[in-house]
């Protein structure tokens, strides 16, 4: 049996393919009822663990999920009983420890862990503390913004606290998360593309920690607080475990897209700011939405709505991560398969100008999206330069005359030697090339 994707011959009884991951059972080319990272799952699934922790997610998603479950359970008994220190605290750090702890279990940071920890993680929320302490003073106090969430300063929102919160801090704060993981994507040893899918994950989670922290300081130093068990589960849910998730997954999406397509990483293209604006989006949409229910005139209904807003938004990250995870995957194998048919490991590989898959050797159109190869701009082809010498002893200077004219002596043959050194010659640059794609071209076009 022959993969109608690379052309692998496989066994008889083979699901998918062992070098590009085709399902052999089904016509579907994108493998969208099978997710790469989760063969079980579809690709337009909310499976949480499977999108933001990829790479364990086939040996032991399951601890994963108790330890989410077991912080969670653990923030909201907290809150329940109004011990709202340990609530925020468990809350703040609950989904940055889980996915440092992931990190560490599938080696992601490549046994450089402080250089991980410190560019995804300590700088975002260096930066992150300074940033939210300014942006909290320009705003003032909110409604149900005070310590027990029983105040209210304004009636209604105003136009420029609504453009500082829902315009500026997530311009600002997608700025602030992007800085790390781009550094630590540049590097070539996390140039892939789940990689910058983590770091941009990780980042948003430091984000989210650390502003967490700073704005609900009060109740951090507070003790106790009275019984409202509805208010603060509540408020410990949405800021312990939807926002994190959300402002994660959007710089995920973003740091993914740097790292792109293909082999090293793509770099300032239109795609990472097209991803950047997705993640800037998402979270402008999040902070419009939380700052406006703060006005419903009761706290807990304004927080409930708050929650529901958010889960919402992140389930459209997580649909929208799935795909670009998948794709980078899918492409991965492509480019292993590329490679093992005769490029080699140290090769440039050729890309598709379409959909950027690679291409196999001598391939007339891309396997992934059908795309012809001869849409790419063509390879700059070396000219052949002009030769330039001293003229011999019995030819004329002059162009057209074959015997010296009057006025020009004849060279003695000593000086044809002598004068050797003084040619000029620009070598001849015309020789075929060595890459096979050209010389596919060549036969394809009748020329020699």
């Amino acid at each position: 049996m022959e993969c109608p994707r690379c052309r692998a011959e496989l066994p008889e009884t083979a699901h998918f393919c062992h070098i590009c991951g085709q399902d052999q059972r089904s016509a579907d080319l994108t493998r969208r009822k099978s997710f790469a990272a989760r063969p079980d799952e579809p690709v337009a699934s909310f499976a949480l663990i499977s999108s933001i922790m990829p790479r364990g997610a086939g040996q032991r998603p399951q601890i994963y999920r108790i330890a989410f479950a077991i912080a969670l359970i653990v923030a909201l008994i907290a809150a329940i009983f109004g011990a709202m220190p340990v609530a925020v605290l468990v809350a703040a750090f609950a989904v940055p420890v889980v996915y440092i702890v992931y990190i560490y279990d599938v080696n992601i940071w490549e046994d450089e862990p402080l250089i991980v920890t410190g560019l995804a993680f300590l700088l975002t929320g260096a930066l992150t503390v300074g940033f939210t302490l300014l942006w909290t003073y320009l705003r003032g106090p909110v409604p149900y913004g005070t310590t027990t969430y029983e105040g209210s300063l304004s009636a209604a929102p105003t136009v420029g606290t609504f453009l500082l919160v829902a315009l500026v801090v997530p311009i600002v704060g997608e700025a602030i998360r992007q800085i790390g993981p781009v550094l630590l994507a540049s590097r070539p040893e996390f140039d892939d593309l789940m990689d910058g899918l983590t770091f941009g994950v990780i980042s948003g989670v430091s984000y989210s920690c650390f502003d967490t922290l700073i704005r609900h300081w009060d109740l951090l130093t507070g003790g106790l607080q009275g019984s409202d068990p509805g208010l603060w589960m509540s408020l410990i849910f949405l800021e312990g475990f939807v926002k994190p998730l959300i402002i994660g997954t959007a710089s995920g999406i973003a740091v993914a897209e740097f790292s792109g397509l293909g082999r090293g990483y793509d770099g300032f293209t239109p795609r990472y700011f097209r991803g950047v604006g997705e993640a800037i989006l998402a979270n402008a949409a999040y902070q419009a939405g939380t700052y406006l229910f703060s006005f419903v005139g009761d706290a807990t209904l304004g927080v409930v709505l708050s929650i529901l807003w958010g889960l919402l938004i992140l389930a459209i990250l997580i649909l929208r991560v799935r795909s670009v995870l998948h794709a980078g995957l899918m492409e991965a194998a492509l480019e292993r398969s590329a490679r093992g048919r005769g490029v080699g490991p140290a090769a440039e590989l050729q890309y598709c100008a379409q959909c950027e898959m690679p291409l196999l050797e001598h391939a007339a159109f891309c396997n992934a999206c059908g795309t012809t190869v001869r849409v790419q701009p063509k390879a700059s082809r070396p000219r052949v330069g002009a030769v330039l010498r001293a003229a011999g002893p019995e030819e004329s200077i002059v162009p057209g005359f074959d015997t010296p004219v009057a006025g020009e002596e004849p060279r003695r043959a000593g000086d044809v030697a002598s004068a050797t050194p003084d040619e000029t010659t620009v070598q001849d640059e015309s020789g075929g090339s060595t890459d096979p794609r050209d010389r596919f071209y060549d036969e394809e076009e009748g020329r020699p």
